[in-house]
């Protein structure tokens, strides 16, 4: 099979949905631009005309409101936030009307929207540029959240969401743009509410969403070569999200990491860490733990970024402190890394205190 980037994938699946039915259009900022949406729309203008393809001004609310409009007279419309941040401005649009409406009418009316949302981390974008609300969206009933970490998922949620008869919020990680894997050319769905094993194991499961699910896979490997077998689970999709498959891998390993691109407090991880401890304590051999972001802003600083945001190195120390309990099996490695991390956390936690203390006079 022919590899693509993520971004590559995506526009093919926006270039696939265009040619194959005229209901389709996209309506959103930066539609037009060649580096925008980071190559992941690039050229789709020319190709179907940019009367399929609406630059918009920015006004989320107003764009996301005529998504909805549009998508309750017949057409297949796909609204584009190129900074989820500003995505909250279309709240009400979003939360209110698309995800409520099925429900109002008694399934007589539906809302087929799909709202797209990029997640912009790093690169010095500081609190209001970088956000990762993914959390906020899962607690709404009628709303399908999804979270491909993948090229071929990528292109197939994108494909299942416009598919899908309801409002559908999909959201990518620019981190993942660059990442290529194998994707099939034909217009092949991946199904929303259905979880990827992407590694079976039988020491301690790894639950991953988006770039923390690929994540999630490099500190499996690490973990192999310390003769932990790790199983990784990429969940996909947030609402619904597949149970199942996480409950039966961790009643298999008996230890779970939950990995969440998101915030600790009351985010994506704690609902699934919650489910886990509910339905699966009898299995569990450690208590669950997670990895997440800190609960403060995101920096601006590059030094702090590096302190701020996790990767492979803290879920390989949560799968360590798991499955060594008294880090008796860990090298000198092992010690250092738990050792850097915990400075690292201390020093985030001063920052938030401080920031918390901070006078607004």
């Amino acid at each position: 099979m022919r590899l693509l980037s993520y971004a590559e994938a995506i526009r093919e699946g926006h270039a696939q949905l265009l040619a194959r039915d005229p209901r389709v259009f996209l309506i959103g900022q930066g539609l037009w631009s060649p580096w925008y949406a980071g190559g992941s729309l690039e050229n789709l203008d020319c190709e179907f005309g940019r009367e399929r393809l609406l630059d918009s001004p920015i006004a989320e609310n107003a764009v996301t409101g005529l998504g909805i409009g549009a998508a309750l007279a017949g057409m297949r419309p796909i609204v584009f936030h190129p900074r989820m941040d500003f995505l909250l401005l279309a709240m009400d649009a979003l939360v209110n009307q698309a995800a409520n409406w099925s429900y109002l009418f008694n399934g007589r009316a539906s809302v087929p929207l799909v709202v797209r949302a990029v997640i912009n981390r790093g690169g010095q974008q500081g609190a209001q540029h970088s956000q990762a609300l993914h959390a906020l969206f899962m607690h709404i009933p009628g709303l399908k959240v999804v979270m491909p970490s993948t090229p071929a998922d990528a292109k197939g949620l994108l494909i299942a969401a416009v598919e899908d008869p309801g409002a559908v919020l999909y959201i990518d990680d620019r981190w993942l743009y660059g990442h290529t894997g194998p994707v099939p050319e034909a217009m092949t769905a991946t199904p929303i509410g259905q979880a990827a094993v992407r590694r079976t194991g039988r020491d301690v499961t790894l639950i991953g969403i988006s770039w923390m699910a690929a994540q999630a896979l490099q500190a499996a490997e690490k973990l192999a070569s310390e003769g932990i077998d790790a199983e990784v689970i990429d969940l996909r999709s947030l609402k619904p999200w597949d149970r199942e498959t996480v409950l039966a891998s961790v009643r298999k390993t008996g230890r779970a990491v939950v990995v969440d691109p998101g915030w600790r407090t009351a985010g994506a991880s704690a609902e699934i860490a919650a489910t886990i401890s509910e339905e699966a304590f009898d299995a569990l051999r450690a208590p669950v733990a997670r990895v997440t972001l800190p609960d403060m802003p995101a920096p601006s600083s590059t030094t702090e970024e590096k302190a701020y945001y996790p990767g492979a190195a803290e879920i390989a120390i949560c799968a360590r402190r798991l499955t060594w309990s008294d880090l008796s099996g860990c090298d000198d490695g092992c010690l250092a890394g738990e050792l850097e991390w915990s400075a690292r956390v201390r020093r985030l936690d001063s920052r938030r205190g401080n920031l918390a203390g901070r006078s607004t006079t």
